[in-house]
């Protein structure tokens, strides 16, 4: 998916870090795994469902510090292993479409996700890409702190894999 980005629908950012991309795909792909890091500290990912192929769910519980839970539901859509990982919060698994977010959710706006990973030295050179339907979601999610927020999470995800935590 080498598609040109449009700077009013899409946010993404690379980064180059110091793990194989290999464990960085297990971090991504394995409920165990991904719970740890998957949200910025103080908040929480206390639940998630994983079925790593086109059409399967990818389904999170996200817990604020004061208790308060987030569930999202999405359905992959492009899978290659240690490589590519695409999925959408705008249809459920087996590709049926998702109702419209309510407007008190959390990111109540569509979107669709990417995380590329290739070989860089001994590391990774990991691209986050979120494309969004309109420009109002795409403002909310960069007014969210999207940047900040996923950059985070890489951060804590390179420190589980530095933990030994993922072999």
């Amino acid at each position: 998916m080498n598609q040109a980005l449009d700077p009013k629908l899409d946010l993404s950012f690379e980064r180059i870090v110091d793990v194989p991309k290999e464990l960085v795909w297990k971090a991504w792909t394995q409920p165990e795994h991904l719970k740890p890091w998957f949200c910025p500290l103080p908040w929480k990912t206390i639940d998630c469902e994983i079925d790593l192929r086109p059409g399967g769910i990818f389904r999170t519980v996200m817990q604020s510090p004061e208790g308060k839970e987030f569930p999202g539901t999405g359905c992959y859509l492009e899978v290659v292993e240690n490589e590519r990982l695409t999925w959408t919060n705008a249809l459920l698994p087996g590709f049926r479409p998702a109702p419209p977010p309510k407007a008190e959710e959390t990111g109540a706006f569509f979107f669709t996700a990417t995380i590329q990973l290739a070989t860089h030295g001994a590391g990774t050179r990991y691209t986050a890409t979120v494309r969004h339907g309109d420009e109002a979601g795409c403002r909310k999610h960069a007014d969210m702190g999207y940047e900040k927020g996923w950059g985070t999470a890489l951060e804590q995800l390179v420190a589980y894999i530095k933990d030994g935590k993922l072999k």
